[in-house]
């Protein structure tokens, strides 16, 4: 067991370095570049008589109306109060806002 260093042991004696055994792994080499084999049955581009369709554009494809905006149009909320940092809630009655004025921050 090892308590604080992986050179020396708990003693503070140096600890020899043991000898690896077995396959020893080098840095990972590249090997040299060899050139793509050219075959004449299968070409590197389409012909150029090929054509591709593009997306249908017919109306309602792909399209979406904006959503509205959701707008309060009632009359219960009075107003909105904040009661800690940024936690917004609605204030229904008078009495309700009097008792979030009073409140300790």
């Amino acid at each position: 067991m090892k308590y604080g260093s992986m050179t020396h042991d708990f003693t503070g004696r140096r600890i020899k370095k043991k000898k690896t055994t077995g396959e020893v792994f080098t840095k990972y080499t590249t090997p040299a570049f060899k050139e793509m084999e050219k075959s004449s049955n299968a070409p590197f581009r389409r012909g150029a008589g090929v054509e591709y369709s593009s997306a249908d554009d017919s109306a309602g494809a792909g399209i979406c109306a904006a959503v509205e905006k959701k707008v309060y149009t009632g009359t219960l909320v009075k107003g909105i109060g904040t009661m800690h940092k940024s936690n917004a809630i609605p204030i229904i009655d008078e009495q309700q806002m009097k008792d979030l004025a009073s409140m300790r921050r």
